[in-house]
C-alpha cells in the first residue's frame, strides 16, 4: 500500500532537529507491521498538500503542538481536505492533532482538557472492537501528550476508546479511525520529550509522567491494528 502522511508538527526547535521527524516516525510505525508499504510525506503545516489525495490507498494525520482552533490558513486547508477524504470514503487515520482535526472538520467540538496536561503512557479502555482492532488488549497503553481534546464527537461517529471519561479515539463508518495519542512515539522519544517539556509541565504532571514510563506502550499491537484498518478497505 501507498499511504500519504500529512505532517502537522510545527516544532522546529533544536530538540525537534535532534530527533526523527514525524514523517519518519509514522513510516516506521507502518513498516513495523508491513515492511513493504510505502509512504509519501506532505508537510501540510508548511502549506504542502497532495494534488490528488485519491491516488493514495489511505492517509494519516500526525500530531502537533499547534491547535486545530488556531485559524491558521494551513489548518483550514487541512480541514477541507479531511471533508474531501470523508466524501471519498478514503481510509483516514488521525493521531492527536489529527484526531482533533478530523473531529472538528466533520462537526465535532474541541475544548481545553479539564485538569490540564496529560503526558506520558496513557491507559485507554476500548469501547468498541472493530475487526481490525481484534487483537488489541481491552486496555490499550499509548504514549500521549495533549492539553486539548474532542469534547463532542461528529455526528455518526462512535467512541473507540476512553480515558478517565474523556474520549481518546473514535471511528466514523469503516473509513475513519482516530486516537488522541501517539502510537508512533518510541519509548526513547517520549522519555526525551518528557525531559524537554519538564519546565512546561506542572511538577506533579512531570512526576506522574515519569512513573508511567516505567512500562512500555503497546506499539507493536497498535502498528498491526492500524495496518489492518487500512487493509480492511
Amino acid at each position: 500500500m501507498h499511504i500519504a502522511i500529512l505532517m502537522t508538527n510545527t516544532d522546529e526547535s533544536a530538540f525537534a532537529e535532534a530527533h526523527p521527524k514525524d514523517g519518519e516516525k509514522f513510516t516506521a510505525l507502518l513498516q513495523m507491521a508491513r515492511p513493504d508499504w510505502r509512504t509519501t510525506i506532505y508537510a501540510v503545516k508548511d502549506g504542502e498538500f497532495p494534488s490528488d489525495i485519491s491516488t493514495y490507498d489511505g492517509a494519516m494525520i500526525t500530531g502537533s503542538p499547534a491547535s486545530t482552533r488556531s485559524g491558521a490558513a494551513w489548518v483550514a486547508q487541512l480541514l477541507e481536505l479531511i471533508r474531501q477524504m470523508h466524501a471519498l470514503k478514503l481510509p483516514l487515520f488521525g493521531c492527536c492533532f489529527g484526531h482533533q482535526a478530523i473531529a472538528l472538520a466533520l462537526g465535532g467540538r474541541i475544548d481545553d482538557l479539564p485538569g490540564g496536561w496529560v503526558h506520558g503512557r496513557t491507559e485507554n479502555h476500548l469501547r468498541a472492537r472493530p475487526g481490525w482492532a481484534r487483537d488489541l488488549p481491552d486496555v490499550v497503553s499509548i504514549y500521549g501528550s495533549h492539553v486539548e481534546y474532542v469534547r463532542d464527537l461528529p455526528a455518526g461517529a462512535l467512541p473507540l476508546m476512553e480515558r478517565a471519561e474523556v474520549n481518546t479515539g473514535f471511528t466514523l463508518g469503516d473509513h475513519i479511525a482516530t486516537t488522541q495519542h501517539h502510537p508512533e512515539m518510541t519509548h526513547a522519544f517520549i522519555c526525551a520529550l518528557t525531559e524537554e517539556m519538564r519546565a512546561e509541565l506542572e511538577p506533579e504532571v512531570y512526576a506522574r509522567a515519569m512513573a508511567t514510563l516505567e512500562e512500555p506502550a503497546d506499539q507493536p499491537a497498535l502498528a498491526e491494528a492500524i495496518a489492518r484498518f487500512f487493509e480492511a478497505r
